[in-house]
């Protein structure tokens, strides 16, 4: 892993894990679904001008087509639709850290689904990473935390947990960044009519809801994604995986910094537990590959 890998890795995960911080201001002042199926509608309709200014075109591998489609409406509909729902009622620092459990849940279930051989250390870190998120769930749940709020983001984790076992080569091919922006306008065609039933076009317009809005727009929605499939490119899934250990800690600290959100003794000591379970199990696939 060179300079430039680990810079594009470090990128991502401070980017990805702002993604709540910002998502939870906006649900704060506007409907969360119609919020989301604008955003996507802008960062696709951005990402595939800007693919086109680069000479990028619509000529994509059948995976592309795939990744586009599936991603698409479990990353972009379920994913983050349901995240943005929940954040109605859980605090942003809750919603990152079970979103944070992706790399468990995928490691997960290839050992248990496809019967992928595991090392002790990959069996060591599942556990802990399951024993962190569910003490920071149980300290919360005490503390008041919605349980609608705890399901819908599992569910969210579930979704793109099936994404990302059921797309292959999506880095394939070139045009990355007409991949990125034609996943974000599926993503709006899935979660508009939704919106349209489920919501009114109800918003608080305010100079902090304006910056958070453009924020995750460009950054967490379009130069991350961008940024993701730009390192999975370079070093491939299973190293630039390593890279999600680090999002318990900045999707906490961002939210407490940001939002003022508690951070108790026991919800550090499980950030830390889940960072590290995250790091075994990919460092365990690491050495696997």
């Amino acid at each position: 892993m060179d300079l430039r890998s680990l810079l594009y890795g470090l990128l991502f995960a401070l980017m990805w894990s702002s993604a709540f911080t910002s998502a939870r201001i906006i649900v704060a002042e506007a409907p969360p679904i119609l919020s989301l199926a604008l955003r996507f509608a802008i960062s696709g309709m951005l990402g595939i001008a800007i693919a086109y200014a680069i000479g990028q075109r619509m000529q994509l591998t059948r995976g592309q087509w795939r990744a586009v489609i599936i991603f698409g409406i479990c990353q972009n509909a379920l994913y983050l639709g349901l995240n943005f729902v929940a954040m109605q009622w859980i605090e942003a620092s809750l919603a990152a850290i079970i979103a944070s459990s992706l790399p468990l849940l995928v490691a997960l279930a290839n050992w248990v689904i496809f019967s992928e051989r595991t090392r002790l250390l990959g069996v060591a870190g599942l556990l802990a990473g399951t024993f962190g998120v569910l003490l920071i769930m149980g300290t919360r749940l005490q503390g008041g935390a919605d349980l609608t709020g705890i399901a819908m983001g599992l569910l969210a984790v579930i979704a793109l947990t099936i994404a990302t076992l059921s797309v292959r080569g999506a880095s394939g091919g070139g045009n990355l960044l007409m991949v990125v922006g034609l996943q974000m306008l599926v993503g709006a065609a899935a979660l508009l009519p939704v919106g349209l039933v489920l919501e009114t076009w109800d918003v608080t317009w305010t100079p902090r809801l304006i910056a958070a809005f453009a924020y995750t727009t460009l950054i967490p929605g379009l130069a991350a994604t961008w940024i993701w499939f730009l390192l999975v490119a370079r070093i491939g899934a299973t190293p630039a995986a390593t890279f999600h250990f680090l999002n318990p800690f900045f999707g906490v600290v961002i939210a407490w910094a940001l939002l003022g959100e508690r951070l108790g003794p026991l919800d550090i000591v499980g950030v830390v537990i889940v960072t590290f379970g995250i790091l075994a199990v990919q460092l365990s696939r690491l050495k696997r590959a």
